[in-house]
């Protein structure tokens, strides 16, 4: 079939190659119809036959589709999506003694102007580090590297006695944004130096924490416990002992060394209050009451993050899954594979934005029942140093 189309206004259409012609009497025929018995559309094609094919036809173009039947194939349902359960712990994230730390290097920013220096990170969590390095702190690990003359902030972890001094040598501003929590134990190392007594440090080797108050007190008078299997074997100097405890230690570990301890030296002493902050604590709890339902637990935060990783193991020994995720990012689909109830909570150095993300992204398969597991509620506030709430 050969279809040719002309304006009706040409008198004739005249094929090129292999002989085609279209019948000018066809074409006068159709003129005359348009011209006088209905009116002409404006320029509009007119689809003719090739005289050389009689009987070939032109196919119609598609009608379209009526707007009721668009719109009723549009307003379909979409598929149901398969529900997961999820339980919040609560209490979760930040602490006040990371709030305050964090509002330190702001408000130093703030009043200052950047660059400002951080030694060390300012608590162990990379959103936070990263979302501060845009605002202009700059994160160093030792002094040396900060222009004299510069203000440098103090992480909340704490530092040794020795690094103000060194801070004051090179003309620094300090600011300490030191968690008070922290402090209270750097007194008690202190106390215990002062009155004579050989001091057990528990906690983990090489936690900034533990640097902190180890360096609170000269050299060998302190001794370091990180398992209950040291517990048996530490052998302190004669005379009268003490102990003291990283703020962000498991709780249950945290006993078990104590216990060990108190049965080996019935005279130690220890704090008049437990050292593992209320934060730690509470997290662990929350995080507890969580796994005792849930059959995975995600747990939001830093893998150098003390607080975080204990979070993972309490979950783990109250038998669920628990896995450490940096952020909603590093979530895979495969981790939910035959889980119905999900459990969720984020370390006291990762912010509460970490746990809406996850969320989101699990909301985009998933209808979700979200349902807090609160094992109480949270009111402690730290202020800011004098230096800067003064500012």
């Amino acid at each position: 079939m050969i279809a040719v189309s002309c304006y009706v206004s040409m008198p004739c259409i005249a094929g090129q190659g292999k002989g085609l012609y279209v019948c000018p009497v066809f074409v006068r025929h159709v003129f005359v119809r348009h011209a006088f018995m209905m009116p002409l559309p404006s320029r509009r094609p007119v689809r003719v036959q090739a005289c050389d094919q009689p009987g070939a036809t032109t196919p119609e173009p598609p009608r379209p589709m009526p707007a009721d039947s668009a719109r009723a194939r549009n307003s379909r349902p979409a598929p149901a999506l398969p529900r997961l359960r999820v339980l919040l712990a609560a209490p979760r994230g930040f602490c006040a003694g990371v709030d305050r730390a964090v509002r330190v290097v702001e408000e130093a920013l703030k009043c200052h102007g950047a660059p400002v220096y951080v030694r060390h990170e300012i608590v162990h969590n990379r959103v936070v580090v990263g979302a501060l390095a845009a605002q202009g702190a700059v994160f160093v690990e030792e002094l040396d590297a900060v222009p004299v003359g510069a203000r440098v902030v103090f992480s909340a972890h704490g530092v040794a006695k020795s690094v103000p001094l060194a801070a004051a040598a090179r003309g620094l501003v300090a600011f300490d944004a030191t968690c008070p929590l922290v402090s209270k134990v750097h007194r008690e190392a202190e106390r215990h130096a002062a009155a004579g007594r050989h001091i057990l440090m528990i906690g983990h080797a090489g936690h900034p924490e533990v640097e902190g108050t180890m360096g609170q007190v000269q050299p060998g008078a302190m001794t370091l416990v990180q398992s209950v299997a040291d517990a048996r074997t530490v052998a302190p100097p004669p005379g009268p002992l003490a102990f003291v405890t990283q703020t962000t230690l498991s709780v249950e570990d945290a006993a078990g060394i104590v216990a060990v301890l108190r049965r080996r030296f019935p005279a130690i002493a220890g704090p008049a209050k437990e050292d593992i902050c209320y934060a730690t604590t509470n997290r662990q709890a929350a995080v507890r009451a969580v796994a005792a339902e849930a059959g995975l637990v995600l747990v939001l935060g830093s893998a150098n993050s003390s607080n975080t990783v204990r979070l993972c193991e309490v979950a783990g020994r109250a038998g669920a899954h628990a896995l450490l995720l940096e952020g909603p990012e590093a979530f895979d689909w495969s981790m939910l594979q035959g889980e119905t109830v999900v459990g969720i909570t984020a370390g006291a150095s990762a912010p509460e934005s970490l746990v809406q993300g996850l969320l989101a992204r699990l909301g985009e398969r998933y209808a979700l029942a979200v349902e807090e597991r609160r094992v109480t509620t949270e009111d402690v506030t730290f202020k800011l140093p004098a230096a800067l709430s003064a500012a």
